[in-house]
Order: C-alpha cells, then sequence, then structure tokens
C-alpha cells in the first residue's frame, strides 16, 4: 500500500506534504505532485499536511489516481523542499472536475 496524491492537488500544488516525507517520495508537476508508489513506505504523516486534503491512502476506487501518480513520478523531477503554492491555490482548492480543466 501507498499514499496517493488526488485531483485537489491539481492548481493548488501546495508543497506541505513533501518536508515531511521520509523518503522524497514526491515529484512536481505544472498543476500538482504525485507520489511514486515504489518508494512511498505507507508511513501516512503526508496525508494530514495536506491543506487541500488531497493525499489518500491508495484504495479501489482511486485507481486511475494511483497510475496518474505512479507514471507521473517516472517523468516528473523529485521534489524534497516546500515552495509558494500555484497563485490562486486558495481558489481552487475543492473546485470541482479539475482534471478535465486543467489537466495536470
Amino acid at each position: 500500500m501507498a499514499y496517493v496524491v488526488t485531483e485537489n492537488c491539481i492548481k493548488c500544488k501546495f508543497t506541505d506534504c513533501v518536508e515531511v516525507c521520509p523518503v522524497d517520495c514526491f515529484y512536481e508537476g505544472p498543476n500538482m505532485l504525485a507520489i511514486d508508489p515504489e518508494a512511498c513506505i505507507d508511513c501516512g504523516v503526508c496525508e494530514p499536511e495536506c491543506p487541500a486534503e488531497a493525499i489518500k491512502p491508495e484504495d479501489p476506487s482511486l485507481i486511475q489516481w494511483m497510475e496518474i501518480n505512479k507514471e507521473n513520478a517516472k517523468h516528473w523531477p523529485n521534489i524534497t523542499q516546500s515552495k509558494e503554492a500555484l497563485p490562486n491555490a486558495e481558489e481552487h482548492n475543492g473546485e470541482q472536475d479539475k482534471l478535465a480543466k486543467y489537466g495536470l
């Protein structure tokens, strides 16, 4: 099992989670973060750090997001330190259908 970054990260990209990860398994894309499921040790310390509540434990209902995380972690650069969220992140927090509207 691993943790997975889900749709609410899109257009927010808060990075509070990366600072607490003991195995540096976060990767940064243009609009969101991803977790490498091969590197994640399922410790769960990242989940409560996400202001957007976009990090969830792996679950069959999240299969699409599990695949998105796995694939993008292969191509995006590793991120280990927090930085500013995307502009207007607070406005996008909780917005519906972000994948269709903005992509990854």
